[in-house]
């Protein structure tokens, strides 16, 4: 997206960290990057030791959330059902309508052409088609930036042929070991292995049962589980103790939290906060209160008493709160008997509307204010389920 936005980075190798001091985290490594070995999770003075003339740049969540909204739209034109997995990831699913393989790659290579009509030229985009979301993530990943894989059960066990456990989303070196501890040294090993191996000995669980399915093309990652809490962190780039500014990033992780819970139609009854210290020490507390809490202001109200009773004698380097003993609730819901509370709800879900329609903190309290600088937005990038 970068390079997208200038041109006159194309080409060249660049990063994008949480921040660009030395200790900054590399979030997303450029094709260019990649090749001298940058990866995810490098700090940046690593990554300029890799490559002196890498260009560092922070992230720039206004330009991504815009792409992937633009993206979105196409992938919409083309199919019904999307589930966006992340700023950068989307699921389409086709299996209602009913296509063919040749219809399904005329349609990816539909969407590869109107992605960079639509939405930039220098944006590449992976595609993966399988039976299976497993599988199609597999696919999307075997000839980034650009690809467009199928896999199918004609040619199955000649990909994973070429495979390592660890390049199968969800396997991480601690699963490998455990497949290593029962045998199973490759993808071919893991798809050959039975049932009773994988559920009662290698994941002894349901778990095994699970990678038996997807392994073999069967769906069983489509499901929608019940949601538990809504969260929000941040990792401070400069240490801070002042009172005041920490409830300032407080109020802003309530507002963007209690926007996801009213958009989930959810109240909730529970707050949980947790802080991280300079001195690598951890102090976490949860509060449940009679009352559910709806609006931004009840989520901070609750937060910053929590806070209150941490202290502030210590520098904070992460602040994460979180709300839980959720409540579905309906328009027609009636969240308290107080009618001064049934005004706070209206003002909230006013407030929200206006917000959505002329972008993120058009309308904000005076306590966000001083902090638009010191508050960085932050973008996940890659996930799998």
């Amino acid at each position: 997206m970068e390079q997208q936005a200038n041109p006159l980075w194309r080409g060249k190798p660049l990063v994008v960290a949480a921040y660009d001091s030395p200790g900054g985290c590399v979030l997303s490594p450029s094709i260019e990057a990649k090749k001298f070995g940058i990866k995810t999770g490098f700090r940046v003075k690593e990554a300029k030791e890799l490559c002196p003339n890498v260009i560092v740049r922070m992230p720039d969540p206004p330009k991504y959330h815009f792409v992937h909204d633009e993206m979105m739209k196409v992938f919409r034109d083309s199919c019904p059902k999307v589930i966006p997995k992340s700023i950068d990831e989307a699921l389409l699913d086709f299996e209602d309508l009913g296509y063919t393989e040749e219809k399904l790659i005329d349609v990816a290579i539909s969407i590869k052409d109107s992605i960079k009509r639509r939405v930039g030229d220098w944006l590449t985009v992976s595609v993966g088609i399988a039976p299976n979301r497993f599988l199609a993530k597999l696919a999307s990943g075997l000839h980034k930036p650009d690809g467009l894989d199928v896999i199918n059960a004609q040619n199955l066990v000649q990909t994973l042929a070429k495979l390592g456990l660890v390049d199968l989303p969800g396997i991480n070196v601690r699963y490998e070991a455990r497949l290593n501890a029962n045998g199973i040294f490759t993808p071919l090993d893991f798809l050959r292995s039975g049932r009773d191996l994988l559920q009662k000995q290698v994941f002894v669980s349901i778990v095994g049962y699970y990678w038996f399915q997807r392994l073999r093309g069967f769906e069983i990652d489509n499901v929608d589980f019940l949601r538990r809490s809504f969260g929000q962190e941040y990792a401070i780039g400069k240490p801070l103790a002042n009172p005041r500014q920490l409830s300032s990033l407080l109020y802003k992780l309530c507002e963007k939290m209690g926007r996801r819970l009213r958009e989930g139609k959810f109240s909730a009854h529970g707050i949980h906060l947790a802080c991280s210290y300079e001195d690598q020490t951890f102090n976490h507390r949860s509060q449940v209160q009679h009352t559910p809490m709806y609006s931004t202001k009840s989520l901070f109200v609750s937060a910053q008493r929590v806070l209150n009773s941490f202290g502030f004698t210590k520098k904070i380097t992460k602040l994460a709160v979180s709300c839980y003993d959720l409540t579905k609730v309906s328009s027609s819901d009636q969240l308290c008997l107080f009618d001064y509370q049934d005004k706070d709800k209206n003002l909230t879900e006013a407030l929200d509307k206006i917000n959505n329609r002329f972008g993120e903190y058009t309308v904000k309290p005076l306590l966000m204010l001083e902090m638009e600088d010191k508050i960085l937005e932050r973008v996940a990038f890659k996930s799998y389920d």
